[in-house]
């Protein structure tokens, strides 16, 4: 015995001079008991080898992995080269894998045991664990990701086309994210996705019919679909989820979302085609506004074609110079005298002509055009009204409108301080308007309207009363105007609503020592209703339309005689 203990050490030696890394060899008797170890096996078994010698294998065997343990060693003494994943128990309890592999030892033609192999993998099995909880799962939701998402989806349409019955796909996107993160920052953004994923289960229950596609977009599975007063009752219910704000902190968020839907028909879709139309419709659903649904028709893929293609003329479009400008004037309520201008862009079409904005901003702002486009317009905006100035034209303010794109970047302080410089345009002739969406994050509006100030621009906020704001929050920021939405002065003579509301903006901006602005004025009623509420200046078609630049030059040199007493309209 003692010889052949001798020879096993040796070749234990040598195997170890072999296998240079985290591998242990022993050697095994018939029996299976521990004959001899190449070094200490504290790392793997949390005994000492002094304390294995002479113990059955077996002992550290964990009950997963007993039988394919014990089946290994008769196989590898029978004559087989053995490799298995095994599973063993350390001393402190926990598992630890291994991968080993058995080979018999012999003595002439006696079998004497066997020599054992063995290396940790529960690192590598952990990875694998760990990657394919990622291939399958969304890290931050536990949702299902989007290659799980269709499995399941497949799964389902086949049970559904078997059943005789319908189901849909929801594909779901957040409206305005992004300027949530823009506002609050990204692990805010991240803290309101899960608590919408949350949310969402309490409507998508069944397992795998909820998966996170990506950024703030999640897809969900409507089973036994029943027409289209049953996906309109089932969307208001999932869109009512979203009624109360979602609590972080002390900071209610307030979102809504869009909703795209496709019913499987038949044997028509399979997973991969429902998803993308669903997705098709969730565009449109945007188009069309937001907080909303939109089902999927066959139009819809002409139209989606019309848009990728629209994306790709507005670049040209941008490279080529076929954006201009048009300016609408601001008019002194109590005088009738231009005190200001709106720059406003157009798009020449090579083919089409002037594009109408609706078309073209919309598309710009879902593309991300709209950034470039709208620094374009600032520095074309600011060169042409310093032009008219030295051109002896009165000095007036030109108003431009920023983008919350735009609002969002951090180096737009730095731009338009070198579209100031560039063009040497006072920056008081400058004035930038602004949406209440864009002060939702208080403190980072407030310091960024602040570095504006600095610069000596004015500032705006444009559509005043359809938004978030309140004259709580406006007081704090250095504002000089509101622009009250056209929505509320249009029926000011016919809805008694719209009256008393306008009639409060005016009363309480001029409190607040703000100027204000009523915007889509188009007949003299309203403009006598502005007056006498003592509004400062009026914008709309009663008093001219947007111009281009020949236009409103006319009427930027009329203005500027001293000796022109009347008024631009009539009042």
């Amino acid at each position: 015995m003692n010889g052949w203990s001798d020879r096993t050490s040796y070749q234990l030696e040598l195997l170890n001079s072999i296998y240079n890394g985290p591998i242990t060899i022993a050697v095994l008797s018939s029996d299976g008991r521990l004959l001899d170890l190449n070094q200490d096996s504290n790392d793997f078994f949390g005994f000492s080898k002094a304390e294995m010698i002479g113990e059955s294998f077996a002992k550290w065997l964990d009950p997963s992995s007993y039988e394919a343990g014990v089946q290994a060693l008769r196989r590898a003494l029978q004559g087989e080269n053995v490799a298995e994943d095994i599973r063993i128990v350390h001393k402190s309890g926990h598992a630890v894998d291994l991968n080993v592999t058995l080979t018999r030892i012999l003595r002439d033609t006696e079998v004497m045991g066997a020599v054992l192999v063995m290396q940790d993998v529960t690192q590598h099995k952990r990875s694998l664990k760990r990657n394919h909880y990622l291939a399958h799962y969304d890290d931050m939701t536990g949702l299902p990701n989007r290659r799980l998402f269709l499995e399941y989806l497949q799964n389902r349409l086949q049970e559904s086309n078997e059943q005789g019955s319908r189901l849909a796909v929801c594909y779901l996107d957040v409206d305005h994210f992004k300027l949530v993160n823009a506002s609050y920052g990204r692990e805010t953004g991240d803290m309101l996705l899960l608590l919408i994923a949350a949310r969402l289960t309490q409507f998508f229950q069944g397992e795998g019919d909820l998966a996170r596609m990506e950024g703030d977009e999640f897809a969900g599975i409507l089973l036994d679909v029943d027409g289209d007063e049953d996906i309109s009752n089932r969307m208001r219910s999932l869109m009512s989820l979203f009624d109360e704000p979602f609590l972080l902190g002390e900071s209610p968020i307030q979102v809504s979302v869009s909703i795209g839907i496709k019913i499987g028909e038949g044997t028509e879709d399979d997973a991969g085609s429902l998803l993308k139309k669903a997705d098709t419709a969730l565009n449109k659903a945007k188009e069309n506004g937001r907080n909303d649904y939109h089902q999927y028709t066959s139009d819809i893929d002409q139209q989606a074609l019309h848009r990728l293609k629209l994306h790709h003329e507005l670049m040209k479009a941008l490279q080529n110079n076929e954006f201009l400008l048009h300016y609408q004037p601001q008019y002194d309520l109590a005088t009738g005298r231009i005190v200001g201008m709106e720059a406003l862009v157009r798009w020449h079409h090579p083919t089409r002509g002037l594009v109408p904005p609706g078309e073209f901003i919309p598309a710009a702002e879902d593309s991300g055009i709209i950034v470039p486009l709208g620094e374009w317009v600032l520095e074309e905006a600011c060169r042409q009204n310093k032009e008219w100035q030295e051109a002896g034209l009165a000095p007036i303010p030109v108003s431009v409108n920023l983008s919350v794109r735009q609002f969002s970047r951090r180096d737009l302080i730095g731009k338009i301080a070198g579209v100031l410089e560039a063009t040497g345009l006072d920056p008081k002739y400058l004035e930038l308007e602004i949406t209440e969406s864009m002060t939702m994050d208080v403190e980072r509006a407030t310091s960024f309207l602040e570095q504006l100030a600095r610069l000596g621009v004015g500032i705006s906020i444009d559509d005043f009363g359809t938004g978030y704001s309140s004259f709580h929050y406006l007081r704090n920021f250095p504002i000089g105007c509101l622009k009250i939405d056209r929505s509320f002065v249009r029926d000011i003579q016919q809805d008694p609503s719209d009256a008393a509301i306008v009639a409060a903006i005016i009363a309480m901006a001029h409190n607040l020592q703000l100027q204000v602005i009523a915007e889509g004025v188009e007949t003299i009623e309203q403009v006598r209703f502005l007056r006498k509420h003592g509004c400062d200046e009026m914008q709309g078609y009663y008093g001219s339309p947007p111009l281009p630049k020949a236009g409103i030059e006319s009427l930027l040199y009329r203005n500027s005689q001293p000796d022109t007493n009347a008024s631009f309209f009539s009042i």
